[in-house]
């Protein structure tokens, strides 16, 4: 079981009420991981609207979480 860390930015870090978490990731993958955040932290916005990167790479919702790797979720954000 790989334990990460979650980074959450934007929309996600106001409905989390931290930017980042530590969390066992299981045996899922990416996508799997933000379910299980969002369903925790009532996050409106789903997996499709995101992108997802791992140790500052962008990453697919189908690769497998790392033990001790950084995962952020990035939602979309508008300029003004």
């Amino acid at each position: 079981m790989a334990t990460v860390t979650l980074l959450y930015f934007a929309s996600l870090r106001d409905a989390a009420g931290v930017g980042e978490e530590r969390v066992d990731a299981g045996d899922g993958d990416l996508r799997a991981l933000y379910v299980e955040a969002r369903a925790r932290h009532g996050f409106v916005l789903p997996p499709e609207r995101l992108r997802v990167a791992v140790d500052g790479d962008f990453a697919l919702w189908g690769d497998a979480p790392r033990d001790g790797s950084e995962v952020a979720f990035i939602p979309p954000v508008s300029g003004g």
